[in-house]
């Protein structure tokens, strides 16, 4: 779509809200109904050309007494809804009283298809009429939105009759999904919320799609395939997908369809998707689009995907989820619980700031097992999904169940500011649990955070795009699993790593001088015992606890309330059996390509140092990571002597003499 045509009709819909709401509404309450009207206005224009045909078979079926109306009405009107009431938006216009425009406008709402009726329900949009009709501005909202400067239609205006020449070109679906976000994120912006918080940008929901569906190009089949996405936003992830898939598929002279799922939390970006499904004229594909939280309440839960695709929210608290499947602790759902041969469990839940994980593992749990293709999954996530979490945390976890079972074929790093809700970089990870015989036990890491171009004008965050020949040459890169300064192609073991706690006995001397504080030994016999044993030692200082516990004769309860007054830590005295010293406790990342593993890397990294160390076998870990620092690190040229010295003068000379007089005289 066209960035002059799309900044247009934004800013034109955008006025509609300073010009007619601004005395009536508070800035942040716009997009109560200006959101709403954009959906009816683009359902009005899609159903105007067909109006006299759904009039004229409502005429025939009322007469006949028909009362299941619906599927024929949308027949008639040539898309998954319609309209039956005599109005179009353009006659309201007319209606000089307030309370007959009330009345036609309503009874113009009321005669949407039950689809609309919910997309409607969601927005809230009638708790608004009433309020428009009191400050008698309803009319004004219809007028502007019915303006023909702006063409919120499928089909072009042509400056005349001939038809030759176009006034306002079509908005194809997509463009119609990218107003909606960016009027959404305009208003997010204004109330100071997450801006575009349910939109991707095209260029990555393109290369997404790219790396889901080129791979496997060639093996695309006379078939139907199904795509999903668990956090669809407005949908237009989805409809690209499919637009690339029937364009693949085209190209091969194969004859595909393509079934759409969806699942979208926020009432209004889900009404805006279902709109969206409705207006490709497909009221099956708006069905399959859920409403609610996907990690909570999956409406999808016996499903299984050939293609997913997502952008699920990071970075954003899911602890109303967890406490809904009844506590992080509780949570027994087999998308977020693997279990080991043995029986052992792998909890994978993260910590409740931070949910994006569980949307992947939730993509993966609807992988197909029993395809030739099996599933392929493209989600995005900021860097915490590839690193944050230690050994054995639910993140960790996750990381390990995704890698151990072979299922990640690359993450491609971003540029920053790709994004129009954070100027953070940014991971696409790359799924499959059928991967090509060259990938397996393999991860690619592709480095592409120098892929960019800037934008003409920043959207929010995002700053910069990705061009049609850098996602290509991404993509040339993946399939190649080329290796280069930017490429890399890694065993699986090499993001794995032991977690070990190194131990260091506990070292005490004891000085049977020091007064033991009264209330310490409460009973009289356990002060007297203590008192005769040390009586009997013969000696008031030692550096061996053991030995004089031992030769003290006393009991266990009554050293344990005297040793914390007794003794101090000395490195001088001998070690406690067993007992570690806290704080001298280490831990060590072991990778798992350390050759020799765990005892080796001790050998030779521990037991030279600290010679009493031991590990504690029962505190051991096993973690995974993904660090691109690691294989990508980026370090500057060392700056040569000449060029430092000539800075110093430099900084000398704005100094007045006083960096020399500091320096005594060294430059």
């Amino acid at each position: 779509m066209d960035n002059q045509v799309h900044n247009a009709i934004v800013s034109f819909i955008w006025g509609i809200a300073d010009d007619c709401l601004r005395d009536v509404y508070v800035r942040g309450k716009y997009r109560d109904v200006i959101l709403p009207m954009t959906v009816i206005r683009r359902l009005d224009a899609m159903l105007e050309d067909t109006k006299p045909a759904v009039l004229a078979m409502k005429e025939k079926m009322d007469a006949a007494g028909i009362t299941n109306q619906w599927p024929a009405l949308c027949n008639a009107a040539g898309q998954a809804f319609c309209n039956p009431s005599p109005f179009l938006l353009k006659d309201l216009t007319s209606r000089a009283k307030k309370q007959t425009l009330k009345v036609d406008f309503e009874a113009y709402l009321d005669g949407f298809s039950p689809n609309v009726q919910e997309i409607l329900e969601k927005f809230k949009f009638r708790n608004q009429i009433d309020t428009m009709i009191d400050a008698d501005i309803l009319g004004a909202v219809i007028e502007k939105f019915i303006s023909p400067t702006i063409n919120l239609s499928p089909k072009p205006v042509y400056t005349d009759d001939t038809m030759k020449t176009i006034k306002l070109p079509a908005l194809d679906n997509h463009g119609m999904g990218t107003v909606f976000e960016e009027l959404i994120r305009k208003f997010n912006e204004e109330n100071n919320e997450e801006a575009g918080e349910h939109w991707t940008p095209r260029d990555v929901v393109e290369l997404m799609a790219d790396l889901i569906f080129v791979p496997v190009a060639d093996q695309i089949k006379d078939a139907t395939y199904s795509c999903y996405d668990g956090a669809c936003g407005t949908g237009g992830m989805l409809t690209v997908a499919q637009d690339r898939l029937m364009t693949l598929a085209r190209r091969r002279g194969k004859n595909v369809s393509i079934h759409l799922f969806g699942q979208e939390i926020n009432p209004e970006t889900y009404a805006i998707c279902k709109a969206d499904m409705l207006l490709k004229g497909d009221g099956e594909q708006a069905e399959h689009i859920s409403y609610g939280s996907t990690l909570s309440a999956d409406g999808n839960a016996s499903r299984q995907f050939d293609f997913m695709l997502s952008n699920p929210p990071y970075g954003k608290s899911w602890k109303t989820d967890a406490e809904k499947m009844g506590g992080k602790k509780e949570i027994l759902d087999s998308r977020f619980n693997a279990y080991f041969e043995g029986g052992e469990q792998l909890q994978m839940i993260p910590r409740t700031s931070d949910g994006q994980l569980l949307f992947l593992l939730n993509n993966v749990s609807k992988m197909k097992k029993d395809t030739e293709l099996g599933s392929r999954i493209a989600e995005v996530h900021n860097g915490s999904s590839i690193f944050t979490g230690d050994a054995g945390s639910g993140e960790s976890n996750a990381r390990r169940y995704l890698i151990e079972n072979d299922f990640v074929e690359a993450i491609i790093a971003l540029p920053d500011k790709m994004f129009y809700n954070t100027p953070l970089g940014t991971y696409i990870w790359i799924l499959s649990n059928k991967k090509e015989e060259r990938r397996k036990g393999k991860i690619q890491l592709i480095d592409a955070t120098e892929m960019k171009a800037p934008l003409l004008k920043k959207l929010g965050d995002k700053s910069f795009q990705l061009k049609e020949e850098q996602r290509k040459e991404i993509v040339r890169i993946f399939m190649d699993m080329e290796e280069s300064a930017i490429s890399k192609v890694l065993r699986n073991e090499e993001f794995g790593f032991w977690s070990i706690t190194v131990e260091r006995p506990l070292r005490l001397s004891v000085d049977l001088c020091s007064d033991i504080p009264d209330g310490i030994l409460k009973k009289a016999d356990e002060k007297q015992a203590y008192l005769e044993a040390i009586k009997k030692l013969g000696y008031t200082e030692s550096d061996d606890w053991n030995e004089f516990a031992r030769a003290s004769k006393l009991k266990a309860s009554i050293l344990k309330k005297v040793r914390p007054y007794i003794t101090a830590v000395s490195p001088k005295a001998k070690p406690i059996v067993g007992e570690p010293d806290v704080s001298l406790r280490d831990t060590e990342i072991i990778p798992f390509v350390y050759d020799g593993g765990i005892k080796a890397y001790f050998d030779n990294e521990v037991l030279p140092f600290t010679e009493d160390a031991w590990i504690d076998e029962k505190k051991m870990q096993i973690g995974y990571e993904v660090s691109f620092a690691k294989y990508f690190s980026k370090s500057k040229p060392v700056r040569d002597l000449a060029t430092i010295v000539e800075e110093f003068k430099d900084l000398e000379a704005t100094t007045d003499g006083m960096l020399s007089e500091i320096l005594g005289g060294l430059i």
